[in-house]
């Protein structure tokens, strides 16, 4: 893992060269240990292929960033998602914590469950819980699984954050509202590493 992230710092500017970093973290509860979590911007499907295209012609890039870390990687997975029409990215204040749930929603789509989830997000948010970074729905892979992108100073002031909420009325009653359309979720609290935008 240590020699997979040295590379990858070391050489990441040979990828953002193509596209936009979003962001590059490493999951430290919650999910796979030895795992990282990244996010690239396209404007549209074209511009991935195209982005696809020149790095596979991009020697150095596969020289020195690709072929390296091959050999260190054990599982990859890939999404597309976008960002859902009420929301747009955010970035945080300061460097922090980032937590990552990702809420598997059932059969039926935003049209089903979009305003209960809405209203349970922005309820969080407007009472000043914690600072909301982006809501990304799933457009390939799993559908109806929708990703929430939360930031906070410390994993500390984030679970202070969590207790008070679950003692406000109006959070409990947004939730109770959304968990009717909800199958499952995973939250996994993310490092952002020194080179990711977001931070």
């Amino acid at each position: 893992m240590n020699e997979f992230l040295e590379n990858v710092k070391k050489n990441i500017h040979l990828r953002t060269a193509h596209s936009e970093l979003v962001g590059f973290w490493t999951v430290e509860f919650g999910g796979r240990m030895n795992k990282v979590f990244h996010v690239w911007k396209y404007d549209n499907f074209a511009h991935r292929t195209e982005v696809q295209k020149a790095l596979a012609k991009d020697k150095e890039w596969q020289e020195q960033f690709l072929i390296p870390n091959l050999a260190l990687i054990d599982k990859q997975e890939s999404e597309i998602t976008y960002l859902v029409p009420w929301c747009k990215l955010e970035k945080p204040p300061k460097e922090g914590v980032y937590e990552l749930a990702t809420f598997q929603m059932k059969p039926g789509g935003p049209a089903l469950w979009g305003d209960p989830f809405k209203r349970a997000v922005h309820t969080h948010v407007n009472q000043g819980y914690t600072k909301l970074v982006g809501v990304f729905h799933a457009e390939y892979g799993i559908l109806n699984r929708v990703h929430v992108l939360w930031w906070n100073e410390s994993a500390d002031s984030r679970a202070a954050g969590r207790h008070q909420s679950h003692e406000d009325p109006r959070v409990v009653a947004a939730v109770r509202e959304s968990v009717n359309f909800l199958g499952s979720q995973q939250n996994m609290l993310l490092i952002p590493m020194s080179f990711s935008p977001l931070k």
